[in-house]
């Protein structure tokens, strides 16, 4: 995928070495969101780039965001579509929390936005198409990301939309609703405001097609259909999602009612899964298999010739920091030399700070395994299949060739797993990667800088509803 792509090798694949910050050489600060930030990383031994993103534990906790970042991570741990920001490592030390996913480098689209990027009907389509394979992945998880916008939404370096920032994202029981007010004013749902009026009990998968619906037109027209800020009362938000917003009359019939049609207020009517997506007038004709493969052609293309973000978070990190990241392995080894006299005091130290709740993931390690058992059941079946076929006296006569070829086969599963090992992970597909998006975009987090309108976003009281 654009500068990474998912099946590349990396030794840690052969490797049951935990993965930590030493592991990586930091290379460009691109993004910074509400509780962290991003920066460019190279792994030392393989020479891949990634994007990681790091929040600090202490800041977490004194904003109550803690629990966000577990789930994130957890969640993440758990999915994989060509259209998301995929995670690929997460690990923590005494000040922050890692995680360390795809390089997109095209950039966000709050970027582009802002450096009034004119999005054709065609281009954002395809957008749309792309990012609705990812939701209707996501549903099929029992998934709902709860915070679509164009500062979460990363390109590549060819254009293809990836979806990030899972930080308020729940996952559903199965026949669940969520009830908690959250995501970004004007991007939310009519249900979820009419949920906090307490005028239904939940809301589900749907209001995050709502947000897509609003995200087309932005890209399109260049401003919101809905004029909803932070500030707007609840009650007035509602009434102004259920008037008909204007559309231009140069855009066309088709692109009109795919907007229409994401931004219906109810959500049974709403479309809300790929299948319905196809059948729009628009995108009718469109061949899904290819975008999801990544064989089309963005209209867009992000600018190769410099990073896709905010100049300026580069010199914040390293002037105003007061902890910067390139200074973090000095800053550590000079705290933990003051205990070293006392090996007993300076673990007892290290696990107090350091979260057992915390997921420690390393993807490479987890498509090994499922390799490894795909393979031990192939050989089972195999096994299974010429223990049926052959026909063993019980005078002792030779048992069937095949069998025997099983048996010595199962014999060298110690040096099959190097091999397996050395494939590497399969594709999550090609095309230009990203966070993953790469240079630059605003990679894990998604944000790329400062924002024209105050729209920080909500995440109230987790839904009792809900689970990971």
């Amino acid at each position: 995928m654009g500068v990474n792509s998912s099946s590349r090798q990396d030794a840690s694949f052969l490797s049951d070495e935990d993965v930590n910050f030493d592991h990586f050489q930091i290379l460009r600060n691109i993004g910074k969101g509400s509780f962290g930030k991003v920066c460019i990383v190279q792994k030392k031994d393989s020479g891949n780039l990634f994007a990681m993103k790091y929040v600090s534990r202490n800041v977490c906790i004194g904003r109550g965001a803690l629990g966000g970042v577990l789930k994130e991570v957890e969640l993440l741990a758990s999915l994989e579509h060509p259209f998301l920001v995929n995670l690929w490592f997460s690990f923590q030390d005494e000040e922050d929390l890692f995680m360390v996913c795809d390089l997109l480098a095209g950039g966000d689209l709050r970027y582009h936005l802002q450096h009034q990027v004119e999005f054709s009907e065609a281009g954002v389509g395809l957008l749309v198409c792309e990012l609705g394979s990812a939701l209707d992945y996501l549903q099929k998880q029992r998934v709902v990301h709860r915070d679509i916008k164009p500062d979460n939404i990363l390109l590549d370096e060819e254009g293809h939309a990836h979806l990030t920032d899972f930080n308020i994202a729940t996952r559903l029981p199965p026949d669940g609703l969520a009830c908690s007010m959250s995501g970004t004013k004007p991007y939310m749902a009519p249900e979820v405001f009419m949920c906090a009026l307490e005028e239904i009990a939940g809301y589900s998968y749907p209001v995050d097609w709502w947000s897509l619906g609003v995200v087309a037109y932005e890209l399109r027209s260049g401003g919101r259909p809905f004029v909803v800020h932070s500030s707007t009362p609840l009650a007035e938000v509602k009434n102004i999602l259920n008037t008909q917003p204007h559309y231009p009359r140069h855009w066309s019939d088709n692109f009109v009612d795919l907007l229409s049609k994401l931004l219906n207020v109810h959500p049974g009517a709403r479309i809300s899964t790929l299948k319905e997506l196809h059948l729009t007038k628009l995108l009718r004709g469109t061949d899904f298999e290819r975008v999801l493969a990544k064989r089309t052609n963005p209209p867009f293309k992000p600018s190769k010739d410099h990073l896709n973000c905010d100049p300026s978070l580069e010199l914040e990190e390293m002037i105003v920091e007061t902890k910067p990241l390139h200074k973090k392995k000095k800053r550590l080894a000079k705290q933990r030399s003051v205990h070293k006299e006392n090996n007993d005091q300076l673990h007892s130290q290290l696990d107090t700070q350091l979260l057992k709740e915390f997921l420690v993931y390393n993807r490479y390690k987890e498509l090994k395994r499922k390799a490894m058992e795909a393979k031990e059941s192939e050989w089972q079946q195999e096994l299974d299949q010429a223990m049926a076929n052959s026909h063993v006296s019980s005078l002792g006569l030779p048992v069937d060739r095949g069998l025997a070829t099983i048996s010595e086969r199962a014999e060298q599963v110690s040096g099959v797993s190097s091999v397996t090992g050395a494939t590497g992970p399969p594709p999550l597909s090609r095309s230009a990667d990203p966070i993953a998006s790469a240079p630059v975009p605003v990679p894990g987090t998604g944000r790329s800088g400062s924002t024209t309108d105050t729209i920080d976003y909500i995440d109230r009281t987790p839904s009792p509803k809900s689970s990971i």
